[in-house]
């Protein structure tokens, strides 16, 4: 009933927003003499703000064309290169002609980036990927909005996301690097445990780990505790609910999007009303620049999309209530995982000090569990000053985290 609820609110208000962007339009066009007037400037900020706040975010685009190596351009071109209903598997191909004009002789280490499947698209990782470009040949995981897949697709859960992750590094080839973000640790920890111990060729040379709850019982966050202390029921009851018409998804069961929204803005809203309250004054004022920097951020964050019922009542059980990895009693198709079987795999975790959604300690515990990687395999690192997002994104991701783990890929690479 939400959901419909919730779609009924959004189509209603439709007539308002068209209203909204035509006083915008009109009270801010240039040929309007009064548009310099402060009461004019007001409206269009005050209409712009509600038409803004009030539509719907849909899937941003990648926006990246282009990367520099050795500081000359080099194209780049994204394409699908494996698919299911659940995901598309993105290659960002750099173009071979530009690559040699820049003096790139010899082949990038491939990696695989698994985006997160927890209420935001992939494009959240774009400056992710924009730093792994110049050294890198980069795939990225595109989940796909459970509302957008008929319900003739069947089901997709937490296994189905561990056979996912195998099926996208055999695609990759021999021996490719993996980095998982934040939510895929579990998965992407057991996708290559399973892969180890088959000695598949193309179980990972190394998997870099970042802000990840690998085991939520450390430095347990606000997220970690609610997960605790409602029951299992609770999930179930309180945050499913049925995608309805006209979306092609209609009758799945899903977690909504709009409600993992609400949570994540929840967690922050003091500063989310501060910085609506700010674009607001920087429309009035004329500053363009700061305006289009705020549209930019909320064009991503406001962005989402649904998991369906199966694969987020399992990560609530089993990564969060259960914690069945690091208690050593999780079993995939039958078998266990053992991350102890890990040998010849690479491991690095990358935390940062203020992280609220993924404690400290969190993402160090996949060293406790893969006990048989050599000490020369390992690398540990926390950086700090940084959130959540600060894990893999902004200034010091680019000029303080990403260098680490360029060179750890490089040295296992070689290896």
């Amino acid at each position: 009933m939400l959901y419909a609820l919730n779609e009924m609110g959004y189509h209603a208000g439709t007539p308002m927003r068209t209203m909204a962007r035509a006083a915008r339009d009109f009270w801010s066009a240039p040929y309007n003499p009064a548009a310099e007037h402060p009461v004019a400037r007001n409206i269009a900020a005050a209409t712009d703000l509600f038409a803004t706040v009030t539509r719907r975010y849909g899937k941003p685009d990648w926006m990246i064309d282009q990367t520099l190596i050795n500081g000359q351009p080099v194209r780049v071109n994204t394409h699908t290169v494996w698919s299911s209903p659940w995901v598309n598997l993105v290659h960002f191909s750099r173009e071979s002609a530009d690559l040699r004009k820049a003096g790139r002789r010899t082949l990038d280490p491939a990696v695989l980036i698994v985006a997160p499947l927890s209420g935001h698209y992939a494009t959240l990782l774009r400056g992710t990927v924009e730093a792994f470009l110049p050294d890198h040949d980069v795939y990225i995981t595109d989940w796909v909005n459970a509302r957008q897949v008929s319900v003739l697709e069947g089901r997709f859960d937490f296994h189905d996301y561990v056979d996912h992750i195998q099926d996208m590094l055999r695609v990759l080839g021999p021996r490719p690097h993996v980095v998982a973000v934040c939510q895929p640790g579990p998965p992407v920890l057991a996708a290559a445990t399973r892969m180890a111990e088959d000695e598949d060729p193309s179980r990972p040379a190394s998997m870099t780990f970042m802000g990840s709850p690998i085991d939520a019982r450390l430095s347990p966050t606000a997220p970690n505790k609610l997960a605790e202390e409602r029951p299992f029921a609770w999930f179930k009851s309180n945050m499913i609910y049925t995608v309805p018409p006209p979306h092609p998804g209609v009758g799945r069961r899903v977690y909504p999007g709009f409600v993992q929204l609400y949570s994540f803005m929840s967690m922050n809203a003091q500063r989310h009303q501060d910085a609506h309250k700010a674009y607001f004054e920087h429309l009035v004022l004329g500053d363009g620049d700061q305006a289009a920097k705020h549209l930019e951020f909320y064009d991503e964050y406001l962005s989402v999309l649904d998991l369906t019922e199966e694969f987020y009542l399992q990560t609530i059980d089993i990564v969060f209530q259960q914690h069945l990895l690091p208690r050593g009693l999780l079993t995939h198709r039958g078998r266990e995982i053992r991350p102890a079987v890990v040998k010849d795999i690479a491991l690095m975790t990358v935390e940062g000090e203020l992280d609220d959604i993924s404690g400290v300690g969190q993402t160090q515990a996949a060293h406790v569990l893969c006990t048989e990687i050599p000490d020369d395999k390992r690398m540990l690192y926390v950086q700090p000053g940084v959130g959540h997002y600060g894990v893999f994104n902004g200034r010091r991701f680019r000029e303080e985290i990403y260098p680490r783990v360029r060179s750890f890929i490089t040295t296992h690479e070689a290896g």
